[in-house]
């Protein structure tokens, strides 16, 4: 139905318009989840290998003939790789997209899988190093992905489960490597079979690894080719000139509530990598000979924080209580930790398997959990940056933990290493209890949904005007 307008009505339709057209551009794409897979697939590949060692860390130890903190270094080299090289990243990430991130990440895995095939000798320590090295350098590529996928391709109504799902990747991962390595390497004793039982496992990966590369290529794209919500449709209709990485940065750093949480997610996650890199050793230590079912408890752990992960998500999308949430979480997982570390010693597998679990739950849970309340408390600055800012933060704490509470464990046992942890994340509750609810891209959802229903009235006040201003088309008006 066409109206004639009056003298001076074009420009307000033309404003009206915009609105609406802004309105037609946000779209969901069905591409979205298969993009979300193949993240989740290949950072699931390379957490693999992250843990690989340390899960089986007394085999790798007697094959190698090196000491357990050698072995541990193979984990903590993932760690010390993303604290210098963050910043170069997260700024090809904001200026060259996330297709370039992926394809770089997906390689290098691969690359570190292969590599790893040359060292099934015991004098080849070296060369699963370097193996180790380049998969950590795979994974600066991989840790800030989840936020800004999650942004980048998903509505605003399922971006907090978007991002849990792309963190579920990883930590699916950790939980393969927790269960895989125990049971494709035993322990046996022949040094010639024990080199044929990791070469399966790293010809294993490495076909994995390269599949996956393949399928990066075919199938993963830059962003969709419409904006997903208001606020991504905001930031992708800002000037280019307008961003400034370093000033990005700086704004950061300048953000109080950020800092506070930078500093609670490497102490929560900190704690995490800890735990896993050492879990092997408390448990045999305890419960000698079981490898096996240290993995399982492992796995235990992690699948428990997947479920709390994506409970977490899903509260988050449906509630937006951000703040209330996050500090739930880190309160359960300080009451988790205290209960693990007073039952491990109880001589009864199944209750670690059961405090694990619930350690698990809240502790692993949490990540997600930093990722999104991050990505609210610095809109509209890059996902990619504040989420690489929290991930050094964890890989800082991770390093000082990890060594500090090894040494201790040699020290004066596996009690006092894991109270070092229990009180790390009571400093943590403390500080999370100081951080302000300011949900900036919440905010700017809302704004932008109110100037569209804005816009909206202003045609149907238009119509309005039109009809009543021209009485020839009174009764095209009633129709409408």
């Amino acid at each position: 139905m066409v109206l004639q307008e009056p003298a001076g009505a074009p420009a307000l339709s033309a404003a009206a318009g915009g609105v609406g057209d802004a309105a037609a551009e946000v779209q969901l794409s069905r591409l979205r989840w298969a993009v979300l897979l193949l993240f989740s697939s290949y950072s699931l590949c390379n957490a693999f290998q992250w843990i690989q060692y340390g899960s089986i860390n007394n085999i790798f130890m007697r094959f190698y003939d090196v000491s357990p903190f050698a072995i541990d270094w193979l984990s903590m080299s993932y760690m010390l790789i993303y604290i210098p090289l963050l910043f170069p990243v997260a700024w090809l990430l904001d200026k060259r997209g996330l297709r370039l991130i992926a394809l770089t990440g997906s390689a290098l895995n691969a690359v570190g899988a292969w590599v790893k095939l040359g060292s099934l000798k015991p004098h080849l320590f070296p060369v699963t190093v370097l193996g180790q090295v380049i998969c950590g350098l795979a994974q600066v590529f991989i840790l800030g992905m989840p936020s800004r996928i999650a942004s980048v391709w998903f509505g605003s109504h399922e971006v907090s489960t978007a991002c849990s799902i792309a963190v579920f990747g990883n930590q699916l991962g950790i939980a393969a490597g927790f269960v895989v390595p125990p049971v494709l390497v035993p322990n046996v004793e022949d040094v010639e079979k024990l080199a044929y039982h990791i070469s399966i496992m790293f010809f294993m990966t490495a076909g994995v690894a390269s599949a996956l590369f393949i399928l990066v290529i075919i199938v993963f794209k830059e962003k969709p080719p419409n904006p997903p919500s208001r606020a991504q449709a905001s930031i992708q209709s800002r000037p280019t000139a307008e961003y400034s990485y370093l000033r990005s940065i700086l704004r950061l750093l300048r953000n109080t509530n950020f800092l506070l949480l930078m500093i609670t997610y490497g102490l929560n996650v900190g704690c995490f990598y800890a735990l896993s890199t050492l879990l092997n050793r408390m448990v045999i230590y305890h419960y000698p000979g079981e490898e096996v079912n240290a993995g399982r408890i492992g796995l235990t752990i992690i699948l428990s924080g997947m479920a709390g992960a994506l409970i977490s998500g899903i509260w988050l999308d449906k509630t937006k209580t951000y703040k209330q949430t996050t500090l739930v979480v880190y309160i359960m997982s300080l009451v988790g930790m205290i209960v693990y570390t007073f039952t491990l010693s109880l001589n009864h597998l199944w209750v670690v398997f059961v405090t694990a679990g619930l350690l698990g739950f809240f502790m692993t849970g949490y990540i997600p959990l930093g990722f999104e309340f991050a990505a609210e408390l610095t809109y509209p600055e890059s996902e990619g940056t504040s989420s690489g800012l929290l991930n050094v933060s964890a890989q800082i704490f991770g390093v000082a933990f990890t060594i500090g509470q090894g040494q201790i464990m040699d020290r004066f046992g596996t009690k006092a290493g894991n109270l070092l942890l229990c009180s790390v994340l009571f400093l943590g509750t403390v500080i999370t209890a100081f951080i302000k609810a300011d949900l900036r891209r919440q905010q700017a959802n809302l704004e932008n949904e109110q100037t569209r229903l804005q816009g909206s009235n202003q045609i149907m006040d238009y119509g309005t005007v039109a009809c009543n201003s021209n009485p020839i088309n009174s009764h095209s008006c009633s129709l409408a």
